[in-house]
């Protein structure tokens, strides 16, 4: 009897076993990064504080109350006051939550430019890619906080536009990395079968380059959410940032400073650890990332 050979099916492109083994070998690389463990669980600690926080601990950060400037922590006010009656710790989740989704959103929008302006760059070749590139070193050339404080000084911006900005502003160091990967994802074999094929750029890079470089993309958006915070800390510092009764971290560090020669270090010492360890916690994130998806360490 002939045996009867059915036909593979070839309509759906499951992971393969490699990729899978890859992806739980990548986690189990981070896992045993201490310090990106510990990043982790400040990310999430304070998002929970920001977010889930003023649903258990309700304040009122619209209305001043001059009865209670500048009061010491207590019972009453685990934090204090500030210098118009309100509570310090329902406005560091207040401030805490401006700052997480301006950093957040600034830093996937500025990794998002960045990594389409850097594949079209080291995909094109040529006087293209140079022409695009000499343009990034020229943003770079100009200090980010420099543009940040021209554009405050002109405008306020709100939350959408702070947002923006800060995007417009710090896509420059992501579209190196990804044109960097780019250059080397080009001329793989597979790039090089779809443009035999008649496949389009368009394809080329939305279907193959992209998609394998998602761990330098990743990576490129810690670091990204990392020094947006920053940012937003120092024009907000400067009282260039959200305006009031709105405020973030960085606000609340310039209106404290001028307390803080009176003895009122509740109103300095909250926001500026919570800048400090949001920024180290994002950024062991990124180095944790960066050595799972590193194949060289990988044994």
């Amino acid at each position: 009897m002939s045996a009867v050979i059915h036909p593979a099916k070839t309509s759906g492109t499951p992971s393969t076993p490699r990729e899978s083994s890859g992806a739980r070998l990548a986690v189990r690389r981070f896992l045993r990064n201490r310090l990106a463990v510990v990043g982790l669980g400040v990310v999430v600690f304070f998002a929970l504080f920001c977010f889930v926080g003023p649903l258990v601990y309700s304040t009122d950060q619209t209305h001043t109350a001059l009865q209670q400037v500048n009061l010491a922590p207590s019972g009453a006010h685990w934090l204090g006051t500030d210098a118009v009656g309100h509570d310090e710790l329902g406005r560091l989740m207040y401030g805490g939550k401006v700052s997480l989704i301006v950093g957040f959103a600034a830093g996937v929008l500025a990794t998002v430019i960045g990594t389409l302006w850097g594949a079209a760059a080291g995909y094109a070749g040529g006087w293209i890619d140079a022409v695009m590139m000499r343009i990034v070193d020229a943003g770079i050339a100009i200090p980010a906080l420099f543009i940040l404080l021209v554009v405050s000084a002109i405008t306020t911006p709100g939350l959408a536009g702070l947002i923006l900005i800060l995007g417009l502003v710090s896509w420059l160091v992501p579209s190196r990395l990804i044109r960097a990967e780019t250059l080397t994802l080009k001329n793989r074999d597979y790039v090089l079968t779809l443009r035999a094929i008649g496949g389009t750029h368009a394809r080329a890079i939305l279907r193959h380059i992209l998609p394998n470089s998602v761990s330098t993309v990743i990576v490129a958006t810690t670091f990204q959410i990392a020094d947006a915070i920053l940012l937003v800390a120092y024009v907000s510092y400067l009282g260039l940032g959200v305006q009031p009764p709105a405020t973030d971290w960085g606000g609340m560090l310039s209106t404290g400073l001028t307390a803080a020669y009176s003895g009122y270090w509740w109103l300095i010492l909250p926001p500026g650890l919570a800048i400090i360890l949001v920024v180290w916690a994002f950024n062991a994130i990124g180095d944790g990332l960066r050595d799972a998806f590193d194949v060289r360490g990988r044994g």
